[in-house]
């Protein structure tokens, strides 16, 4: 078993297309870990806001068939892919953290490029996982996030009944 970290993310019908996000990855992976939501602002486009969160379980399949589920999950919540890659969506969900795997192939980089660029990711990744160790740095969420500069994106915690 890997343990996974994934982002979810959604603009359009958020608090819906959320919860619809956490169901179904109840359904393929059981048990899961939550974060906090947080709002952000669209991030290379101009658009609703996002409701973002880090959820980590645990899966049994291998990386790349993972990542397929996700894709899956995704697109039987309504994801529309024929827009540009930065735009409007149900649900977005990104593999972050399998395992300590780093990999670039067939299309899946690990970790995540996001961990270390938006605070909408390396925020609620250090809420649940603050001593758990960046693959490629060596350093802690926690200490990441603390160095983060928090000037760069507006994101800021929501009330969220699961």
């Amino acid at each position: 078993m890997a343990t996974i970290y994934i982002s979810l993310g959604s603009n359009i019908n958020r608090e819906e297309n959320t919860r619809a996000g956490i169901e179904a990855l109840k359904k393929a992976f059981g048990e899961l870990i939550l974060s906090s939501v947080y709002e952000s602002e669209a991030v290379g486009f101009d658009g609703d806001a996002f409701f973002n969160m880090v959820i980590a379980c645990e899966a049994d399949l291998p990386v790349h068939d993972t990542n397929q589920v996700l894709r899956d999950i995704e697109d039987a919540n309504g994801r529309d892919r024929s827009g540009p890659k930065f735009s409007s969506r149900t649900l977005d969900l990104d593999l972050l953290l399998y395992d300590d795997l780093v990999i670039d192939e067939k299309g899946l980089k690990l970790p995540r490029g996001e961990i270390l660029k938006n605070a909408f990711v390396l925020w609620p990744l250090a809420e649940i996982a603050p001593e758990l160790k960046h693959p490629e740095t060596g350093t802690g969420y926690a200490e990441l996030w603390k160095a983060f500069d928090k000037n760069k994106e507006s994101l800021k915690p929501v009330e969220f009944l699961f």
